[in-house]
């Protein structure tokens, strides 16, 4: 008898304590909208819309993006002082970053300034920025057709031109693009976890990606350290590595956002319902992704191939083009 009322009593203490962690959920859940009223009666504003405060950010990036890139500059021309210089102004774009991320995360899990319109707003932006990556790649792809599809005759009107060993698909190339898949896979199954408040789930698929990531970038870093061309050897050295390079940089951008989102994870910052950062990084990894595969079926799958241009044919078009503006003009 004593057994089975100690049974209940355990069981009712185990129910009251799923109860008040209920609760706890629901008010992490609730508190954005609470302090986002709050802080509307505070101020008297009767919108949802954020009024940014006033910050030195911005002008602190400007000027830091500035001093990167000119540092640049004067290390490619052999300046001295050159590399210093581009150093000191990385440190500064780093350290900008670091601070204006700080204010903003502030803003959004402890302030709660992050309205249900703010964060349309938010969408909205990524999607933007999203696009305008895309067309920045587009650019350097431009470049890449233009060059492959009607190889000028004076470097052979062959693509690659001669002397050239290109990377083809067969290689690190291949390994890499299984490894994106999969980081891909990884992190929405960790997004899943977060909306569905499986914590074990999303530490999991945090490590994987971030295991595959960095895999990705020292196979990278081998075959750019094994190829047997720079990006001053001609058309294809330049076109190649200033792809294959900007996508690289967005990996390790993309891998910085996802440690970060794993950090705030750490710290409860996300929820069911308020999550964007995560969003965030989960949109732009993906679109890592979709670039790779675009570019491994360009550079290295079709690229790689030996692509022949007799010079009869190309000098016809040449001269055909010369006689369409002499007409015009």
């Amino acid at each position: 008898m004593k057994f089975k009322i100690n049974l209940k009593i355990e069981n009712k203490k185990k129910q009251l304590e799923f109860r008040r962690k209920m609760c706890r959920l629901k008010m992490l859940e609730s508190r954005f909208d609470v302090y986002t009223h709050q802080n509307i009666i505070k101020n008297g504003r009767r919108h949802l819309f954020h009024i940014v405060d006033e910050s030195p950010w911005p002008i602190t990036m400007a000027f830091s993006i500035f001093v990167m890139f000119v540092g640049f500059v004067m290390y490619v021309h052999l300046h001295i002082n050159g590399g210093f210089l581009f150093l000191l102004g990385l440190l500064l774009v780093i350290y900008t970053s670091i601070n204006w991320w700080r204010d903003v995360i502030r803003e959004a899990t402890f302030l709660g300034h992050h309205t249900s319109v703010v964060r349309k707003m938010m969408k909205a932006g990524m999607k933007l920025f999203i696009v305008t990556e895309v067309m920045f790649f587009f650019g350097f792809f431009w470049a890449f057709f233009h060059s492959s599809l009607a190889p000028a005759i004076w470097i052979g009107g062959i693509w690659p031109p001669e002397g050239f060993h290109a990377p083809t698909h067969k290689g690190i190339a291949v390994i890499n693009t299984g490894l994106l898949i999969a980081s891909a896979v990884c992190i929405t199954l960790a997004h899943r976890a977060i909306r569905r408040n499986k914590t074990r789930e999303a530490r999991v698929g945090f490590g994987m990606t971030l295991m595959y990531a960095f895999t990705f970038l020292g196979f990278q870093a081998y075959e750019y350290r094994n190829l047997g061309f720079t990006i001053a050897d001609g058309v294809y050295g330049s076109t190649f590595y200033m792809i294959t390079g900007l996508h690289c940089f967005h990996v390790i951008a993309g891998t910085i956002f996802i440690i970060v989102c794993y950090l705030r994870f750490e710290k409860r910052h996300f929820s069911r319902t308020h999550h964007l950062g995560m969003l965030f990084a989960v949109w732009y990894w993906h679109f890592v992704d979709i670039v790779w595969i675009g570019l491994f079926f360009s550079v290295y799958w079709w690229g790689g191939k030996k692509v022949l241009v007799s010079h009869e044919k190309y000098l016809s078009i040449v001269l055909k083009s010369f006689g369409n503006i002499s007409s015009l003009s």
